[in-house]
């Protein structure tokens, strides 16, 4: 597959290493994204390299480049400084709707465990998740929620007969449900294993990277908020979780990265030259 950057066609699926800002706005043409998922560095929380990040010029760059009705993931957390977290979260997602973007849904992602466990004596609870905040330019044009969640009462339909008060007062007879299914849609909390071998099955190297994604997270949201064949974006893309995903899934993806040494990394992880 190919896709329109700059109006010149380009083979798809690709590791392109540089700043992912220059590269969107000056190569990529806009409306040409279908799915974005990916994390910036949490305030100073990492060394990422050595790089710095800009969140505004990236959100910009990426409603830019976004379909109309395209998703982005942007996966988030804040640091604690001199007692009190950093806010940044939040900061990010009231900027991404001031220039245009719809918070779609404030979704969590639950870890297994966490680096700092609460002591007895400490001052707060261990912190044990991330914001996955999902922003739509526009109405979301693609959306398969997925259906994993074990009903109670599976096969059961009413005990007794329902009714509804009318304005009036008086009550009338609705019609008896629908018997209920075996699953429901997920929650918006979901539960992921996080540290990077167990994360990543299969990822030798998943070490070298500070802060790598559970690669069950991001097939989960493939699975909901694009189809196959469609073109998926990480623009800080790290290790390389979402394109091995993508892979998997048969989605196409464009992977960015201003660091050379994780750029190598995503190539040997994809086996790509």
């Amino acid at each position: 597959m190919t896709t329109s950057l700059g109006g010149v066609d380009m083979e798809a699926n690709k590791v392109i290493c540089g700043d992912c800002c220059d590269i969107m706005n000056n190569q990529m043409d806009a409306d040409s994204v279908d799915l974005i998922i990916t994390s910036p560095p949490y305030d100073s929380m990492r060394d990422y390299d050595g790089f710095t990040f800009d969140y505004k010029a990236t959100a910009k760059s990426m409603y830019r480049v976004m379909k109309p009705g395209a998703c982005c993931v942007w996966v988030v957390s804040d640091q604690t400084i001199d007692g009190s977290e950093s806010g940044t979260s939040f900061e990010q997602a009231l900027f991404f709707k001031s220039i245009g973007f719809n918070i779609h849904d404030t979704m969590i992602m639950e870890k297994n465990t966490t680096s700092w466990p609460a002591k007895k004596n400490g001052l707060r609870y261990s912190q044990i998740f991330e914001y996955m905040f999902v922003f739509s330019k526009g109405k979301p044009k693609f959306v398969k929620l997925l259906c994993d969640k074990p009903n109670k009462f599976y096969k059961s339909k009413n005990w007794g007969k329902k009714t509804d008060r009318l304005k009036d007062g008086s009550l009338v007879e609705k019609a008896d449900l629908k018997e209920i299914e075996e699953f429901s849609p997920r929650n918006n909390i979901w539960k992921f294993t996080v540290s990077g071998g167990k994360s990543n099955p299969g990822f030798k190297d998943a070490h070298k990277h500070p802060a790598i994604f559970p690669i069950e997270m991001v097939r989960s949201h493939l699975l909901t908020w694009c189809q196959e064949g469609e073109m998926v974006l990480d623009p800080l893309a790290g290790s390389g979780t979402v394109p091995a995903a993508c892979v998997e899934l048969k989605r196409n993806y464009i992977a960015i990265d201003c660091s050379e040494t994780y750029c190598n990394l995503m190539k040997n992880r994809l086996n790509i030259a």
